[in-house]
């Protein structure tokens, strides 16, 4: 069967693919093994390997081994990088740039993009998201998490607006926000071990 193209990129002819590309593009002085970007990508090692195999060959990606291990990374000298990294920040840079930038803020439990960023990555039609909206789960100082919205509004090089609420307001909804949000689409931000 047939997928359908991605509503965030369809240009491109998968939401593994953007994501792959957007892992390395976008950390492009990381180098990851196959198994390193399967494991990130929740994605199963043949498929990416086939993917690695297409943007090496075609020169997107610098590849080493180091003993058996194959180790990748995007090739800044590539003539498509500059533009490629800018579509990557646009379309697949919130999962790709958001762990980093919340993963150490004091009190945060979880953190979900929602709104249309999230509705477009999960396939829902609609028109290019213009902000990203993320919601910050946990016991986050307002000051906190300003720093981390300006940082990531950097990095995204379009509007992030972060909303904090309190652990017990996601768990059992009072207020119609949190209702609206915990059912609507929803995309969680990886933060790894706390």
């Amino acid at each position: 069967m047939k997928q359908a193209p991605p509503t965030l990129a369809p240009l491109l002819r998968s939401d593994l693919q953007g994501e792959l590309l957007a892992s390395l593009f976008l950390h492009p002085d990381d180098e990851h093994t196959l198994s390193d970007l399967a494991r990130l990508l929740k994605a199963p090692l043949t498929t990416v390997h086939s993917e690695v195999e297409r943007l090496a060959a075609g020169g997107l990606l610098e590849e080493r081994r180091v003993g058996r291990a194959r180790l990748v990374r995007a090739s800044g000298t590539h003539p498509l990088a500059p533009p490629l990294t800018e579509l990557l920040t646009l379309t697949y840079g919130p999962v790709a740039v958001l762990p980093a930038l919340l993963r150490d803020l004091p009190g945060l439990e979880r953190a979900y993009v929602y709104g249309s960023w999230a509705a477009r990555r999960l396939g829902e039609p609609g028109p290019q998201p213009e902000d990203v909206d993320v919601l910050l789960v946990g016991k986050v100082s307002r000051r906190a998490a300003a720093k981390a919205q300006g940082a990531a509004t950097a990095a995204l090089r379009q509007e992030v607006n972060l909303t904090i609420l309190d652990p017990g307001e996601w768990e059992r909804p009072s207020s119609g926000f949190a209702s609206t949000v915990k059912a609507g689409p929803l995309v969680p931000i990886d933060l790894g071990e706390k």
